[in-house]
């Protein structure tokens, strides 16, 4: 042992914890859907005012290789006129990165995949939609930035609340 290592030791000090190792190995959309159903119902601009509805939902999955993962974060973007409800356009995004991850405890892993992975790839898909809705006919739409934390305690009081109720949970 060294002196620090003895020193370390002597002064309660706990052993170091792996380092975290997270890189993307690749990103991809798995599937993209746009409507422009203001187009196809010839609703004209002048009276409308969009309502934005925004729902993410994630997914992680063990590759067949060691250490890497796919995350799947999924959006359903739905805009409606507010004056008469009308659905003007809607968006559907899968988007997935595939991730290396080495040094995450066995019991922090979830909660990793699930808030840490898919904080890198957003700004991506953010992007994406963005383009998507600009092409589409209508101003980009650039989505506020996900609080992924926020999003996996609601899914962990959901899956809570179900357990409670007797009613096991449906896997996304």
């Amino acid at each position: 042992m060294t002196e620090n290592e003895t020193a370390a030791q002597g002064n309660g000090a706990q052993p170091q914890a792996p380092k975290v190792n997270m890189r993307i190995l690749a990103q991809y959309m798995r599937d993209l859907s746009f409507e422009n159903v203001a187009a196809q119902k010839k609703l004209q601009g002048a009276n409308v005012q969009p309502d934005i509805q925004v729902q993410v939902s994630l997914d992680a999955q063990k590759r067949d290789a060691e250490n890497q993962y796919d995350v799947a974060t999924k959006f359903k973007i739905t805009s409606k006129n507010k004056a008469d409800d009308q659905v003007l356009f809607l968006i559907e995004l899968d988007y997935v990165g595939v991730f290396h991850v080495e040094g995450v405890p066995q019991e922090q892993l979830h909660p990793f995949l699930l808030i840490e992975c898919p904080r890198m790839i957003f700004p991506f898909a953010r992007r994406i939609i963005s383009d998507v809705t600009r092409d589409g006919g209508f101003p980009p739409l650039n989505l506020d930035t996900v609080d992924f934390l926020a999003l996996y305690r609601q899914e962990l009081q959901r899956q809570q609340a179900m357990q409670a109720a007797g009613t096991a949970p449906v896997a996304n």
